[in-house]
């Protein structure tokens, strides 16, 4: 009997820990399900290159890779930190953009592959303070902006790959495609015996080495003195071991709020959000899981002079709208110039999200996916509002018959009109379909939003 009590302690004991923790993660994820919309910032040493090297065009990959693509090396890619002195840099600017936007959150590189810091560091003294005749730390003056304009801020962390911190890895990727570089084939062959490294500087110490006297110290800088961090944004998990993830992991207890995606070593790391990566994923791909895509306003993350294959502020909202659809995240990128500054395609088009989010933003905070499903007209959202459980048709392509169809609600509907004009919209219901009258003319020449009030907590279809 007493063994039997002793179990029945245990296991409740045991519920109670998991359910705690679920509470937990409820809690920390809460503003982040809420936000939608963030901002991704790639911004290091690499914009000084802006795509070239040598007078000649990265082939392949983002701008931010130059390094690695180009196989730059060591002592050479050292000294473009010399020349990188962003003096019109102003982070308050920055976070006006972003809170223009309608983004609730930024993350920014910290550190990226190239191993450089926007951080003082006490670990490597390759940061924008003691490296770069700017000499200031970029992110302290961030967290006070952020701080002041109520924006969350994030951390991107390279906690595997370091190009420069010796001992860190290296992606096995080759030299560009076309390269006029009489050596490549020789790089090549080095990088693929030497795990990805193509000069032997990178590798006088050993990556245990690394993780111990860079990664660990600095990521411990970055929980510890830039007040509170939201959200943590590891990436590409090259030659991790669960050992170094592990020390890594611990480290969060010094940010307890803190939220972290599943790039620092799968498959017993996955972190708290999914990150799909360049695209939006299908009905079918998805699970439970909170999920956040990442994606460039054109087609590379860190500043790219050349790369004008901008996508127009109707496709960024409407990705935004399909997003949030399907109840994830969406974390769009900003590679500002060398100089400190945003390219002024990415400040326009932030500008004219903002004045959409500014009108329609009901459609996207705090929503969740719909039930009725996605159209070839566009999207639905749903959310629990001060007034009862609303229904956001989130239409694309505007109908030429004036109507739009969607399944049959068996709610009783308080009220059917134009988001943005406050529009009264009659509706008829045949057969399993309800049909809504809509002006012939589209509201916004973007996204039109279509809100249906119900009574009731619950959709009944």
């Amino acid at each position: 009997m007493k063994k039997h009590c002793l179990l029945l302690l245990f296991i409740g004991f045991s519920f109670n820990v998991v359910h705690a923790q679920t509470i937990s993660k409820d809690l920390r994820m809460q503003w982040w399900r809420e936000a939608k919309f963030g901002m991704f910032i790639h911004w290091g040493v690499y914009a000084q290159y802006a795509g070239t090297y040598n007078g000649h065009e990265q082939a392949k990959g983002g701008a931010e890779w130059i390094m690695n693509r180009s196989k730059i090396p060591y002592k050479e890619y050292k000294t473009i930190a010399n020349q990188f002195n962003p003096t019109l840099f102003k982070a308050d600017e920055w976070v006006r953009y972003a809170k223009q936007a309608g983004m609730k959150y930024i993350v920014i590189t910290a550190k990226h592959h190239d191993g450089f810091a926007l951080f003082k560091s006490a670990a490597s003294k390759w940061n924008i303070v003691d490296a770069t005749p700017y000499g200031k730390d970029v992110l302290k003056d961030l967290a006070i902006a952020c701080k002041k304009y109520n924006i969350k801020l994030g951390f991107y962390y390279s906690q595997a790959q370091d190009w420069i911190n010796p001992g860190g890895a290296a992606s096995r990727k080759l030299m560009n495609e076309g390269w006029a570089n009489p050596d490549s084939s020789i790089i090549d062959t080095y990088t693929k015996e030497h795990n990805g490294h193509w000069d032997p500087l990178q590798e006088t110490k050993t990556f245990n080495e690394y993780i111990n006297e860079v990664a660990v110290p600095q990521v411990r800088e970055l929980l510890t003195n830039y007040g509170d961090v939201s959200v943590l944004w590891w990436d590409t998990p090259v030659n991790m071991t669960d050992e170094a993830a592990q020390k890594l992991n611990d480290l969060l207890k010094l940010q307890p709020q803190i939220i972290t995606n599943d790039r620092l070593k799968k498959p017993n790391f996955l972190g708290d959000t999914r990150t799909p990566e360049q695209k939006i994923p299908g009905t079918k791909d998805l699970d439970d899981n909170d999920w956040e895509t990442c994606m460039t306003m054109n087609g590379t993350w860190g500043f790219r002079v050349s790369d004008n294959n901008w996508k127009s502020s109707n496709t960024l909202i409407q990705n935004l709208c399909d997003i949030a659809s399907k109840g994830g995240n969406y974390l769009l990128n900003v590679g500002p110039k060398a100089d400190g500054t945003f390219p002024i395609q990415s400040i326009d088009r932030l500008k004219e999200m903002g004045l959409w989010m500014e009108k329609n933003n009901e459609a996207i905070y705090g929503s969740s996916p719909s039930v009725i499903g996605s159209f070839d007209w566009g999207r639905s959202t749903t959310r629990l509002t001060k007034n009862g459980l609303a229904i956001y048709l989130l239409v694309f392509n505007w109908p030429n018959n004036g109507e739009l169809t969607i399944p049959l609600i068996r709610n009783q509907i308080k009220n059917v009109s134009v988001l943005e004009t406050g529009a009264d919209c009659s509706v008829t219901n045949e057969d399993s379909k309800m049909k809504i009258a809509v002006p012939q003319k589209a509201p916004n020449d973007k996204v039109s939003v279509i809100k249906i009030l119900l009574k009731g907590d619950k959709i009944i279809l």
